[in-house]
């Protein structure tokens, strides 16, 4: 909410973009509540729909300063005249954008507006925004601003891991369910919104591909082995995966390194962007969950991996998400940079208890980075957050929401 009302004080237009049911409207709605935004349409209305796509021209000359134009992706010919009023008038904060992200949206935005929007992604809920509260983890983490502590609330992590983060699977009063809501919600997204956007040969392989990514999740992507056990070509496959990049179901995280000349393996690590909608996916309940260690590990590490990105988003300074690993088979599950070049590494771990062979391969990292290093955390599922050497923390995974 505090980037999108920054944006909308310098920016003629903000363009609020996410995946379906995140929230974009209910955003927009708070902002027409609070006054920032004066007047709010949607081309969800058939008949605004129909005008705006009859006379595109006219319906933008028309609209009133400070509106919202919610689900923009549907009429692409207002582009223009937009960007025609923008220069006309010049005024910050002139209208509000909001689509679904999808291959079809971005660039068009971009490209007609280009140097007269700012953009914002919206995530599924963050753990801090669902207890109300503002998050600074990653902040204080590089700031060094860390203390013992031991009354740190553990008991519900695998329920907040199964039920996710969108805003309707979260309003569900029991888990059973959020997780039904979270399975309908998959199947519309492939049935409906997938092949609706883009022409997909089969739909039933991106089903597939989506099932066999949740559970690869927080795994380096293997393109040659995902081809051959889906028997479709490495481009159409990679087609696949950038639709899904876009439409915000998962998201590819990079390799940290140095430099070029280091033998460091350049192999992206894939996630889904919500652990509540890989469960779904994979139709796994608490009970199978709490029997599959395997699939623990890497469910936790994607729920950590989510709530870093949507911090990341809220966080007035920038940082980057990476993954380490190098040849020799040290790696590090994730690797936030900041502005400065300065490098966080960060290990999670399924487990309530950790030791100090834990923290090997965070050594390994700090001796790479030398002078860049600002330390190195692991998270587990314990309730003491205790030092573990010079810049390294055993830290309680809810220490990432709860201050």
């Amino acid at each position: 909410m505090s980037r999108v009302k920054s944006l909308l004080s310098v920016m003629p237009a903000v363009f609020i973009q996410g995946a379906r049911q995140v929230g974009k409207t209910t955003l927009a709605q708070q902002l027409l509540s609070e006054g920032w935004m004066k007047a709010y349409f949607t081309l969800d209305d058939l008949a605004t729909l129909q005008g705006a796509q009859q006379d595109p021209k006219g319906f933008v000359e028309m609209l009133p300063e400070r509106c919202v134009v919610d689900e923009i992706q549907r009429v692409p010919d207002l582009m223009l005249p937009l960007k025609q009023r923008i220069d006309a008038e010049r005024k910050p904060g002139m209208f509000l954008l909001t689509g679904s992200a999808s291959p079809l949206t971005l660039p068009q935005v971009v490209d007609a507006l280009v140097g007269r929007i700012g953009i914002v992604t919206l995530y599924p809920f963050s753990q801090g925004e669902i207890e109300g509260v503002r998050e600074h983890w990653i902040e204080s983490a590089f700031a060094g601003r860390l203390q013992m502590r031991s009354d740190f609330t553990t008991g519900d992590i695998w329920w907040r891991v199964l039920r996710g983060g969108y805003p309707q699977a979260v309003a569900q009063p029991t888990l059973a369910q959020s997780q039904a809501w979270l399975r309908a919600y998959a199947e519309t997204l492939i049935t409906r919104d997938v092949k609706g956007l883009v022409d997909i040969e089969r739909v039933g392989d991106m089903g597939r591909l989506i099932q066999l990514l949740a559970a690869q999740t927080a795994q380096l992507l293997n393109i040659a082995s995902l081809s051959r056990e889906m028997g479709i070509p490495h481009s159409t496959l990679q087609r696949y995966l950038r639709l899904l990049e876009t439409l915000m179901i998962v998201m590819r995280v990079p390799p940290w390194y140095a430099n070029m000349s280091q033998q460091l393996l350049k192999t992206p690590k894939v996630f889904l962007h919500d652990t509540g909608l890989a469960l779904a996916v994979l139709e796994v309940s608490a009970e199978r969950l709490a029997q599959d260690a395997l699939l623990r590990g890497r469910i936790l590490e994607t729920f950590v991996a989510c709530e870093l990105m949507k911090q990341m988003q809220a966080a007035e300074a920038s940082y980057r998400l990476y993954h380490f690993r190098t040849s020799k088979g040290h790696e590090v599950d994730l690797v936030l940079e900041d502005s400065q070049g300065r490098i966080m590494g960060i290990e999670v771990k399924a487990s309530a208890t950790v030791g100090a062979d834990d923290f090997r391969h965070l050594r390994v990292l700090s001796e790479r980075v030398g002078a860049r290093w600002a330390g190195g955390v692991v998270l587990y599922l314990g309730t003491t957050q205790v030092p573990f050497g010079e810049r390294l923390w055993a830290m309680p995974i809810p220490s990432l929401w709860q201050a």
